[in-house]
Order: structure tokens, then sequence, then C-alpha cells
């Protein structure tokens, strides 16, 4: 198991260092001057960040200081924010886009797994088309636009009742955290929903499950035991993947409902060619991503010994 885990860090640092190869030179293909306008305004400024990132020097020296400054950690200063480091950006704002990304992930799962093995269970019954309909249409629609028609039925709901039931936008309390939560997972769960679903089927028809129907083993116990434990588990090698794609592409569902999260910045800091926030967060987001990978990976071996290789 050690050298599967092994294996699969040393892939991960592989894949990292492509992540932030092809950001840095995908960054540098794009036309202009980073420095220019209002973001350098005055010469000695500029002369302390061509120093410091080299861009002055070639391309390829200015690629080993890159390299250099993430490998210990540093992603630079933001160029349109006054004396503010992308490190203090993230440290800052990640942990609101964690929180909302982890309550989104376990409405997600939990729906995911619970529907699923309804769906299973009533096959080709009215729970059946019901529930799949529902996921095709939360598999079809983009979240923002369920997140407008969230807000919007809100808005209608609180006017009706005459009081707030929940906030339509901002941060600060469970209760902002609940609908964008909903919305952000709204997509993953129905993904899930349909792979749970199928998972299912195949276990519902497996000979042990008739070998444990024939024994007279009680259903529940079948469906906890052998059914479930059984199906989840491709859930859970899709599930780290999920989680690094909700927690970081909520960027959307970020700026509809004003919630302060590191996918605000990175939308504000594409539109404003911010150079080194836009690098920054790019190879964080990727680092995270390949990082869930491999820990479900690992935790997955421990599950089912199958996947393990020596």
């Amino acid at each position: 198991m050690w050298k599967y885990a092994l294996k699969r860090v040393i892939q991960g640092v592989i894949t990292v260092w492509f992540i932030a190869t092809a950001t840095f030179f995908a960054m540098h293909a794009v036309p202009g001057d980073p420095l220019s306008g209002d973001k350098a305004l005055t010469e000695r400024i500029r002369a302390n960040l061509e120093i410091k990132y080299g861009l002055d020097k070639p391309l390829f020296t200015q690629y080993v200081i890159y390299l250099k400054n993430i490998s210990q950690g540093d992603f630079g200063i933001s160029f349109t924010q006054e004396n503010r480091q992308v490190n203090d950006i993230i440290r800052e704002h990640f942990p609101v886009s964690a929180t909302l990304g982890i309550l989104a992930i376990v409405f997600a799962a939990v729906g995911g797994v619970l529907w699923g093995a309804l769906t299973a269970l009533y096959r080709n019954r009215w729970p059946d088309t019901v529930i799949m309909f529902l996921v095709i249409l939360g598999i079809s629609v983009p979240s923002f636009v369920v997140a407008a028609l969230g807000q919007l039925s809100l808005v209608k709901l609180n006017n009706l009742t005459g009081v707030s039931i929940l906030p339509v936008g901002g941060w600060g309390t469970v209760w902002h955290m609940i609908l964008p939560s909903m919305v952000l997972g709204l997509g993953t769960m129905a993904y899930l929903t349909r792979l749970m679903r199928s998972s299912m089927l195949e276990i519902i028809s497996a000979d042990y499950i008739r070998t444990a129907k024939a024994k007279g083993v009680p259903p529940t116990q079948i469906f906890t035991r052998h059914q479930l434990r059984n199906a989840i588990l491709p859930v859970i090698t899709v599930l780290g993947p999920s989680i690094a794609a909700i927690t970081t592409g909520g960027f959307v569902v970020e700026i509809i409902f004003a919630i302060p999260g590191l996918g605000r910045y990175f939308v504000q800091a594409v539109q404003q060619l911010d150079y080194t926030v836009i690098m920054g967060t790019t190879v964080f987001y990727g680092a995270f991503l390949v990082f869930m990978v491999i820990v479900v990976d690992i935790i997955y071996g421990y599950i089912d010994p199958r996947v393990r290789l020596e």
C-alpha cells in the first residue's frame, strides 16, 4: 500500500508541475504588458517588480524564478491590489469557498446516495421516473440559471410570507449558506444519483445478493450491509474530484450571491489581467484538486484492496 501511495504522490507532483508550467506560458502568451496602465504607479515600483519577477530577463529565466517562488509557497504580489500578497488573498478567502464547498458536497453526497438507491429499488416505477426526470434537469441546467431562479423564488416567498425565511445574498451566518450550497451541489447530486442508481442495479442482480435472500437474511440487512455498502464504492471514487470541483468551481455562484470567496477574486483578476493572482490561484486550485484525488485513491485502496498496485 505504501508503494501505491508513493506512486500516486509522485504522479500528483508531476501533474502540479505541468499545471504550473502550462499556466505560466499561457499567461505570457497573452498580449500586453502586465505592468501597463495604472498598475505601476511609478517607474521605481515598475523596476522593483521587474527585478522580483525577472520581467526584464529571458522567458526561461522568468520561468525558473517562477518555479522557485511557487516551490517555496510564494505566489507573489498582486499587480492591482496595493501591497497585497497572493498568499494573503488565498489565506483569507479560500476558507469561505471551502466552507461553501463542504456544505455543497455534503448535500450532494447524501442526496445522491439516497435518491440513487431509491430509484434502483423502485426501478421502472413512478419514484424512479420522477427522480430521474429531476436528475436530467439538474445535470442540464447551468448553475447560474439555478442560482438566479433560486434567488427569484426566495424573494417571492419572502414577500409572500412577509418574513425573511432565508437571506437572498451575502455571507456571515448559517442561513446565508443554505441556498448557495444547495445551488452549488445540485449538479453534483444529480450526477451522483445516476452513478449510484447504475451501481445499485448491478449489485441487486449479483449472485451473493440472491444467496443472501435464499438464506433468509432480512431485506434491511441485505440493503445496508450488502447492496448499499458495495454500490457506494464508485461514488467514493468520484467524490474526491467532486469535492475539489465544487470547492473551486463556485465562481459564478459566489458572484451571484455576493459571497467573498476566492472564486470572486479569481474572476476579478481575469478581468483586470492581474497575472500573479491568476497564476497563483490556478496553481493552488490545481494542487488542491490533485491532493483530493490522491487522498480518495488511497482511501479507496483501503476500502477495496483490489485497487492496490504493488
